[in-house]
């Protein structure tokens, strides 16, 4: 059979894809994967496309699209928490011991693995020291290092990089212009209690945009994403996953206020004196830091807002 679940185009032919395709077609594919990167939705298309090709193959009595696979099982974070259970994890353990239904083997698919707590990774442990025959586990997290080493190190690891493309959300690209014309004027310099007022608000505008374009751009991609899950999912497991899309999403604009920063610092840095080169260095590392401060559930406004008054006082310095 042909595959019909297609690699992402930006990873078609990367060096990370023809080495899982070679070990496909060779049928020496380790029995778990890791597959980590930046962007969510790229590690999901990664893991179905591999599960398309290790499902729907001859051999198997009928075929069926990865999310509705018989033999294809899904593990992901449930509840506001967004926890993965020993429960839930015992529960997906029991499900791949018994053969399979159509397919000549088992895919297990574990979105955010890094969301186990430390009583479901031990339990999962166990089935990576004794994995099911025929059976291939595919753990999916864009935070690697969150993992138990001892399950780092009993799985193949493969990197995919996110695509470099522009979120899609109503408002955004308005945003952008808007954040780096605002740097323009911050960089020619700032006097007099009007302007500093007018940069105030500006900045206080662009958090409050920032923040309904972030809702609206889950809102329409929850809706696209609803109609693809399995009708038996779970409540908390429905939150878990909307609250996942709007992380990602909200990664992926803080990506591009970063690129915004630099494609705005980058002319200027040939020509420039020591306090934009040390303006730009810092505000980036300042962004950066408050992402990190994202992970840890500090609310996207707050970080968006520190950032700004930090870049405020460092583009503005004489």
């Amino acid at each position: 059979m042909t595959a019909a679940t297609p690699w992402p185009a930006a990873l078609a032919g990367s060096p990370a894809v023809s080495v899982i395709e070679q070990a496909i077609a060779k049928q020496r594919l380790s029995h778990s994967l890791l597959l980590h990167g930046d962007d969510p939705d790229t590690l999901v298309a990664v893991a179905l496309a591999i599960a398309d090709r290790l499902l729907n193959v001859k051999g198997a009595s009928a075929a069926f699209p990865p999310e509705q696979h018989p033999d294809c099982f899904m593990l992901r974070p449930a509840g506001k928490m967004r926890q993965i259970s020993a429960d839930a994890t015992r529960e997906l353990i029991n499900k791949v011991q018994v053969s399979p239904a159509v397919a000549p083997r088992k895919v297990a698919i574990l979105h955010e693995v890094d969301r186990m707590n430390t009583a479901a990774a031990n339990v999962f442990l166990k089935t990576l020291e004794e994995p099911p025959a025929n059976t291939t586990l595919l753990l999916l997290t864009t935070r690697p290092y969150a993992l138990l080493p001892t399950i780092r190190s009993r799985v193949l690891h493969f990197r995919f990089p996110a695509a470099a493309t522009v979120v899609a959300a109503d408002g955004w690209a308005p945003w952008l212009a808007d954040y780096q014309a605002w740097l323009a004027r911050l960089s020619e310099g700032v006097s007099g209690k009007t302007a500093i007022a007018d940069q105030v608000f500006t900045l206080y505008g662009l958090v409050a945009r920032f923040s309904a374009v972030l809702d609206f751009a889950t809102g329409e991609v929850w809706k696209l994403q609803k109609e693809k899950l399995p009708p038996d999912l779970e409540d908390d497991e429905q939150v878990a996953i909307e609250t996942g899309i709007a992380n990602g999403l909200r990664a992926r604009l803080f990506a591009e206020i970063e690129a915004a920063t630099r494609n705005f610092a980058l002319p200027r840095l040939a020509t420039a004196d020591g306090r934009s080169r040390r303006a730009y260095a810092a505000a980036i590392e300042k962004l950066e830091h408050n992402v990190g401060l994202l992970r840890l559930n500090l609310n996207e406004a707050a970080a968006l807002e520190d950032f700004l008054l930090s870049s405020l006082r460092l583009w503005t310095q004489r």
